[in-house]
């Protein structure tokens, strides 16, 4: 068993050792094969029947499987300097099956049909938090939660027969508990169990604009900086958070790196204002909760871009913002939460979990647990060459692995030992990255074509071994 994997299970407290045995195996055979099908990765029957049963065993879930990872996470986040950026983010996993009921919902689409019943989408839900560093290095997991529509209800549902009339019920009246929004709660407390709370920067977009996370944050010594999409009440409680802010003069620019609709990395200059003032709760709920003194961050593009929408990030935090230095900093920080979506991107396109044919939503959910794992361990593995550069390689490679490439990279003139730069861009070529002058760092496709290349061209080392005797 690799040293990693060892590591990332270690703290699963499994009721029988054979099922943490077996969960080691399996997460080595599909990190080998990412993006496999389970008789692909798992090359007999016998195998492929013990994995089965394994997602299908009622002693094993998505708590038990994500322990190790999140107690992995830990130490990785206490030797990380500086604070450490909480990206949540909520995405949905989509499948196709004869009996959808045995998985559940996530949402309706109208028909194309006129006149035809809405199409409902079989599926998953997953609310994860992921822990960065401030320069980009994802930590690992800290919290996931799943579930279909078949347990929760969304505010439609809540609202009942009323919905869309004049008597629709005001969804800010609903407790925070019967709606699916609690899981941004739930996560933020789990995640800051694990590292100092006053550490932390939970980030999300506009779905946790939730006053009862803002002081949720607070009860817990942590903090928070969300994108916002409702104008609150603010100042003496005769004016809202777009009026204050129409009135602050813009207080300098600062340009960033965002993906475009392609995903693909791009420049963006951005003006700033920001304010400091009195924010106060949602009505129906000012008697349960206290008004809080928050940072108000506006940052937007002038112009309209072509081909894209313009950004525009209206942010709250209540971290202190004295000067455009630090208004800077927190648009730097805001703009690291599309990394939680590249991780969705390695879990969707990469291990391809929308291709599992597993039947019912518990197998799927441990499924996909064992796929974060792996998801994570290929975006470290891309964003270390990048952040750290110089770290070792036998941090992340066995003796043979580094002689497997050393021989793939050919004859160098520099003796002196390579670091783990060096030995990813080696990896990323076995996965077709060009490394040609003007190309940018090797992303995370490349990475994980590489990592199962590597891992064929060790197999036919071992058989040759065997076959040969050297």
């Amino acid at each position: 068993m690799d040293g990693w994997v060892e590591r990332e299970i270690e703290g699963c407290a499994f009721p029988d050792q054979r099922l943490k045995t077996r969960f080691g195996k399996l997460l080595g055979q599909l990190s080998e094969k990412i993006g496999a099908a389970l008789p692909t990765a798992c090359q007999d029957w016998a195998a492929t029947k013990a994995a089965y049963r394994f997602f299908d065993n009622a002693r094993v879930d998505e708590s038990i499987l994500l322990a190790g990872h999140f107690a992995a996470t830990k130490p990785r986040m206490a030797a990380a300097k500086g604070p450490i950026l909480m990206l949540h983010d909520t995405t949905e996993f989509s499948f196709q099956r004869e009996k959808p009921e045995a998985i559940g919902k996530t949402r309706k689409l109208p028909s194309a049909r006129i006149g035809s019943k809405p199409i409902t989408k079989c599926g998953l839900l997953m609310h994860s938090s992921l822990a960065v560093t401030t320069a980009g290095k994802p930590l690992g997991l800290t919290a996931v939660k799943f579930w279909t529509r078949k347990k929760f209800k969304g505010t439609n549902a809540l609202k009942g027969a009323n919905a869309g009339t004049k008597h629709t019920v005001n969804h800010t009246r609903i407790p925070i508990e019967e709606k699916e929004s609690i899981r941004w709660l739930e996560n933020l407390e789990q995640s800051t169990q694990l590292v100092n709370p006053d550490r932390c920067v939970h980030i999300g977009d506009r779905e946790s604009d939730i006053y009862e996370l803002f002081c949720l944050a607070e009860e817990k010594s942590t903090h928070f900086l969300v994108r916002t999409c409702v104008d609150r009440v603010a100042g003496t409680g005769s004016t809202t958070i777009a009026r204050k802010m129409k009135r602050e003069p813009i207080q300098g620019t600062h340009q960033i790196e965002v993906q475009d609709t392609k995903r693909r990395p791009i420049k963006v200059t951005l003006q700033l204002r920001y304010s400091q003032m009195t924010v106060h709760p949602p009505i129906g709920k000012h008697k349960k909760y206290p008004s809080l003194s928050l940072t108000v961050i506006h940052a937007w593009e002038r112009g309209k871009p072509k081909g894209r929408k313009s950004i525009c990030w209206k942010l709250l935090t209540d971290l202190p913002v004295d000067d455009l230095e630090s208004a800077i900093e927190k648009v730097e920080w805001y703009s690291q939460r599309w990394k939680i979506e590249t991780f969705y991107k390695i879990l969707k396109s990469g291990c391809r979990v929308e291709e599992a044919k597993l039947r019912t939503a518990e197998r799927l959910t441990n499924l996909i647990a064992l796929f974060c794992i792996i998801a994570w361990r290929v975006f470290w593995l891309t964003m270390v060459r990048r952040t750290n550069p110089n770290t070792s390689a036998d941090a992340v490679f066995t003796e043979t692995e580094i002689a497997i490439l050393n021989h793939v990279a050919g004859k160098s003139d520099d003796p002196a030992p390579k670091n783990i730069s060096h030995y990813l861009i080696v990896v990323a070529k076995l996965g077709g990255y060009l490394n040609r002058k003007n190309d940018g760092p090797p992303g995370n496709t490349v990475i994980w074509r590489g990592l199962s290349r590597l891992t064929d061209i060790h197999f036919g080392v071992e058989i040759s071994e065997e076959l040969v005797g050297n």
